[in-house]
């Protein structure tokens, strides 16, 4: 059985719609947070390489350890605390 091009297409235009209410119905905090631990998670790392995976949750867990003792060093040197 073929399915009708038209009734295809309003199905993908539906799906679109729905896609853009999920995207727009997210708070901002709540999506930043996702995408942060999906980040420092290393979800983007390829699939069964373990060495990969570990690498990049290192250094991603370093970078931010080493932005956290510059934002203090910054405060420290303009007397902030």
């Amino acid at each position: 059985m073929s399915k009708d091009p038209r009734e295809s297409a309003r199905a993908a235009e539906a799906q679109a719609a729905l896609d853009r209410v999920k995207r727009d119905s997210e708070s901002l905090l709540g999506s930043s947070m996702g995408r942060a631990a999906d980040h420092f998670g290393a979800k983007d790392a390829p699939e069964g390489d373990k060495v990969e995976l570990w690498g990049r949750r290192i250094g991603r867990s370093l970078s931010l350890l080493g932005v956290v003792v510059l934002a203090w060093w910054l405060g420290h040197q303009l007397k902030v605390w």
